[in-house]
């Protein structure tokens, strides 16, 4: 079973006007994605999704000119050789740095599709893994800066469908950062799990001022105050408080992951496996993380294959924590491009799906009526 085609397909859609999300990377104006669609010389399809970096034709073009001459005609099977291949010819050897990472990890978890396809059994089976409960806390591109009250609003109807968990957007001001989590600490109570992100918009200041709060209020976690290479201010952030610092979503493979256990400043890792390297490299991460008692709360936010398949993931760790659920509104690449990925149960958890493979199916007809837009995602 060789890999006889590999297709890459930039997607967007846009965003309403005035229903664009504000957070730390500014307001979303339209939604993009790289779908991987890979077919064996006996018929077998595979779908994956590659990140789009916010150049997604030009992730695009690059899995359809250089990965697709270093994969085609190689095991479909061999998800370990086809990745070293693609690290020995590109990533390595000729850079592209990011930008190859995301293009593989598509192409990756297109593979792992196809694999359990063949295998007949769901994915996370042929990971080693069981079906099993995983929490979900209510994320994405959501629940970004707003009044308070407006905040909790948006948040409720997400708590009473089950969520046990929600994260907010931080990053605009420490004050109104401070208010937002008050507010949603006040009207959930002490149950609700609350996890911050701030897009690497704070500076150390910032988070000096803000640790107090989020110690005294009990937040999980504090995401990416600062760009994942600033290991200085991670390890000078570190001091400020209790809360626990996590990154992750934009480290590419397990090599820019090993650098985290030297600093020891970060206690929570989200890679995710459309942008990490795929779930070959994923999975390489979760092991390391777990030697050293490290939890994994995989980043997922774009499509339902990427969601889908961090279930699967998440179900075969011996360190896995929250399954980020998208609770975005009107996000066409959940709801239209691919078949339901995922349904939370009223105890806020979600469980993988029993189809083979990924166990979603994509709309094609969907995807080539939706061609990429060009443009910034975020103004």
């Amino acid at each position: 079973m060789k890999i006889a085609n590999i297709e890459a397909f930039p997607t967007s859609f846009p965003v309403p006007p005035g229903g664009g999300v504000a957070l730390g990377v500014g307001r979303a104006v339209k939604r993009d994605a790289v779908v991987v669609k890979v077919t064996t010389d006996d018929g077998v399809v595979g779908w994956g999704e590659s990140h789009h970096g916010r150049a997604h034709t030009a992730v695009a073009a690059l899995l359809e000119t250089t990965l697709k001459r270093l994969a085609l005609g190689m095991e479909a099977t061999d998800t370990v050789g086809v990745w070293h291949k693609i690290y020995k010819g590109q990533l390595a050897s000729h850079g592209m740095g990011a930008g190859c990472a995301l293009a593989m990890s598509g192409l990756d978890m297109a593979l792992w599709d196809i694999r359990a396809k063949a295998a007949r059994m769901p994915l996370y089976r042929l990971l080693g893994g069981a079906s099993r409960p995983v929490p979900a806390y209510a994320g994405g591109v959501a629940l970004g800066y707003q009044p308070p009250a407006e905040l909790v609003d948006e948040a409720r109807p997400h708590m009473e469908a089950g969520y046990r968990a929600v994260k907010l957007r931080v990053g605009d001001t420490v004050p109104l950062d401070i208010a937002r989590m008050e507010a949603i600490r006040a009207a959930f109570g002490d149950e609700v799990d609350i996890l911050t992100d701030a897009n690497t918009a704070y500076r150390l200041e910032d988070v000096r001022r803000v640790m107090p709060a989020m110690d005294a209020l009990g937040i999980g976690w504090l995401e990416e105050p600062f760009p994942p290479h600033d290991h200085r201010a991670y390890r000078e952030a570190r001091s400020y408080g209790r809360t626990p610092l996590a990154v992750g979503e934009n480290h590419f493979t397990r090599f820019e992951f090993a650098p985290l256990l030297e600093g020891g400043a970060v206690g929570i890792w989200q890679p995710d496996l459309s942008k990490c390297g795929g779930i070959t490299e994923a999975l390489r991460i979760a092991a390391m993380a777990s030697a050293y008692k490290i939890p994994i709360h995989p980043h997922s936010s774009m499509t339902g294959l990427n969601q889908a398949a961090t279930i699967h993931f998440l179900c075969a760790l011996d360190n896995p924590g929250y399954f980020e659920a998208d609770v975005s509104r009107s996000n066409l690449f959940r709801d239209a491009l691919v078949s339901t990925p995922w349904t939370l149960s009223p105890d806020g958890t979600v469980r993988p799906n029993e189809a083979p493979g990924i166990g979603v199916e994509v709309d094609e007809e969907w995807l080539r009526a939706h061609p990429a837009i060009e443009g910034p995602g975020y103004v």
